[in-house]
């Protein structure tokens, strides 16, 4: 195994290496070809692409010189709002180094800066925009707020398909030498859920422990529970065995030391393939939410989630 994660070393620099976020790659090359671009903000969920695509941004702007000129905050730094009005301020104040006319400002994590930070991040954008661009990483671009979302242009970013997440899994595979099987890649995509860095961090685990990367090897890994032991709870509590589904869904928790939630969530996915009319299957993922929300709120997991099987049992006695 190499030292280095794999999530680092297959971290491209350039763009014709990014994958799954083509219109958005587009307009990011076009920025960079007139040597030009406006304050930027990159939205969409975790594992897609929004760092690395602006790190290739800066690689390509400024070569061999882009450290100098690219302040990267990240949430492990201090976000309050003497960051903005100092470090952030002080390095947009002064001039690059290079051709480039401005400097890159990069706010990873940016929805955690405080309300008052984003108040004063929204001058220093408008007072420095002719010495700094700034880049704007954001997992929820609701929670930036309307005067800093109106000063940039706005990249959504989607979750990565099934299509693309193969090619990944096949590149690393061939580059590692190890083998994956069918079942097994299917079990890191659906692990994974479209986060292309929880996909290679979850294959070089794997890979460590096991020369094939399998289904149960990727499960025993990620501390997830099989699709087929979730639906087997539901079809034996559809079958008023709620004793039964009880017992394999606290087997199913302690073996795989899973939350409450997070079962919730594995039974709320398979609802909706069970063979059951619409109308019951509509009742039971609002009992999800609900029971999902009494979990939130504190209420006990064990209690809550037996209360969730009698819903499914029944369910499965009024069909």
């Amino acid at each position: 195994m190499q030292s280095t994660l794999w999530t680092e070393k297959y971290r491209p620099d350039d763009f014709s290496e990014m994958v799954g976020q083509d219109e958005i790659v587009n307009r990011a090359k076009a920025f960079v070809k007139q040597g030009n671009m406006p304050h930027l903000l990159l939205a969409g969920p975790p594992g897609v692409g929004k760092t690395t695509l602006s790190l290739v941004m800066a690689k390509q702007l400024y070569g061999e010189n882009w450290r100098a000129n690219v302040l990267e905050l990240n949430a492990s730094s201090e976000r309050g709002i003497d960051i903005i009005r100092n470090t952030v301020k002080d390095f947009a104040r002064t001039r690059s180094i290079g051709d480039v006319p401005f400097k890159m400002c990069l706010l990873d994590e940016a929805d955690s800066l405080t309300r008052e930070a984003q108040q004063a991040l929204r001058r220093t954008m408008e007072s420095y925009a002719a010495t700094c661009r700034f880049i704007l990483l954001a997992n929820y671009s609701s929670k930036i707020i309307e005067p800093i979302q109106s000063r940039c242009a706005v990249f959504r970013f989607k979750p990565l398909s099934k299509e693309q997440l193969v090619k990944i899994i096949d590149k690393i595979a061939a580059s590692e030498g190890i083998k994956v099987d069918e079942k097994g890649k299917d079990a890191v995509i659906e692990v994974s859920e479209g986060d292309c860095r929880k996909l290679e961090n979850i294959m070089q685990s794997c890979a460590a422990i096991s020369e094939t990367i399998t289904e149960d090897v990727v499960y025993s890994i990620a501390s997830a529970a099989k699709p087929k032991e979730i639906k087997e709870v539901i079809t034996l509590a559809l079958g008023s065995n709620f004793i039964q589904a009880r017992n394999k869904l606290l087997e199913t928790m302690l073996n795989h030391g899973l939350s409450g939630l997070d079962l919730v969530k594995y039974i709320q996915k398979e609802v909706l393939s069970l063979e059951i009319d619409n109308r019951k299957k509509l009742e039971l993922v609002e009992k999800c939410g609900e029971i999902e929300f009494r979990m939130s709120e504190g209420a006990d997991e064990f209690i809550q989630l037996e209360a969730l099987l009698s819903q499914v049992a029944l369910a499965g006695e009024k069909s």
